[in-house]
Formats: C-alpha cells, structure tokens, sequence
C-alpha cells in the first residue's frame, strides 16, 4: 500500500484564523464555478473544491481536491483549461498574489498550505503506478478519508461525495470499471454506504 501524507498540525488553521480574521468570506453553494481571478489565490476555509481539467475528446480529468486550509488559483497552475467547482456548499477567501509575498504571516500560512496540496500531489502520482485498479481505487479512498474524513462507528467517514465518473477521471479508468470495484469492496465489508451516499472506510481490525 502506499504511504499517505499525514495531517497538519492544527498550528496552520489558528494561524490562518488570526491572518484572515477581518476579511470577508464568500459564500458560494455546491455545484458553483469560481472564477480563476488573474494574480489572485483562493484560500478555501469551509467546505470542498474539484480542480479539473479538460480534453479535446470532451473527457474530464480531475486534477485534484482542496478542502480547509488548502490554496488554488491561477498563480498556482499551468494547466490550461483549468476550472474550479464547490462539491458542497463553501466558504472561500480572495487573497492577491502580491498582498501573500509582502506579508510574511501570509506567506507562512500559504507555504504550510501548499506543502500540504504537494504531498496530496505525489500520493496521487504514487497511486496511478498501481498496475490493479482496485489497488488504486482502495488507496484514494483510504487516502480521502485521511485528509477529509471523519472518524464514525465503524471507520472513517469520507466527508465529501464524488460521483463514479470522477473517481474513474482521477484513477485513470472507467466508471464502469470504478463501479463495479465499489461494488466488491462493499461486499468485502471494507467500504459502507452510509445515508446521503456518503462513504465510510472500515477501521482496521487491532
């Protein structure tokens, strides 16, 4: 199995909280694009954000996940085209490029926060060297449920909701493929479906 980043300290919320504490949050529901504002970074405080790209052949591809703490935007990527959709209702935070390098509080904060999308960043790439689909789709959800789940009877909740396409996109496969892999590791008992078709990983037996 492939080893997974590990959570940060909760140093970087109470630092970012103090940081951003006079600023206004935008509000945006589940299902909004963000506008990619030139020079300006998105900090998301509340919620989850896709990052995706797009093919020729009409074939998206997801780029990866930001949750709480976690930084996007155009300064930070050169992938084109380049969109950012809420998967749940948000908050969110316009910071300029030049206001994050000429504050070395913000800059701090920013540094920790993109540390964290790196490491996010090199497990994915480590993930799609498995040759099994499944061994893939295992180790994305364990790892989902690392950065953004919540501990619940049982395991561990995934708290945000993806469809098959958008495993199958990040995976490199089909969601046909990705369906019926759902299916088995359900039937395996490592993977419940909890009401709301949300996910949960089954603990590890001690």
């Amino acid at each position: 199995m492939v080893a997974s980043p590990q959570r940060d300290d909760l140093g970087l919320r109470e630092l970012l909280e103090t940081s951003f504490s006079k600023r206004n949050l935008v509000p945006m529901p589940a299902g909004s694009q963000i506008p990619l504002l030139k020079d300006h970074v998105w900090l998301v405080v509340r919620g989850m954000t896709k990052l995706v790209t797009s093919y020729m052949s009409g074939d998206e591809a997801l780029l990866g996940l930001v949750g709480p703490n976690e930084p996007f935007g155009e300064p930070l990527s050169s992938v084109a085209p380049y969109e950012a959709i809420t998967l749940c209702d948000s908050d969110l935070l316009c910071l300029r490029w030049d206001e994050l390098l000429q504050d070395p509080c913000l800059c701090r904060a920013m540094l920790l926060a993109m540390a964290r999308r790196y490491r996010q960043s090199e497990a994915l790439l480590a993930l799609m060297g498995l040759r099994r689909v499944e061994e893939r789709l295992r180790g994305f959800l364990e790892l989902l449920a690392l950065h953004y789940g919540q501990a619940c009877e049982g395991g561990t909740r995934i708290g945000l909701r993806l469809t098959h396409q958008e495993l199958a996109s990040s995976l490199g496969t089909t969601r046909v493929t990705i369906t019926r892999f759902i299916g088995q590791l359900r039937d395996e008992g490592w993977l419940l479906m909890e009401p709301g078709r949300f996910l949960v990983v089954k603990a590890k037996a001690s």
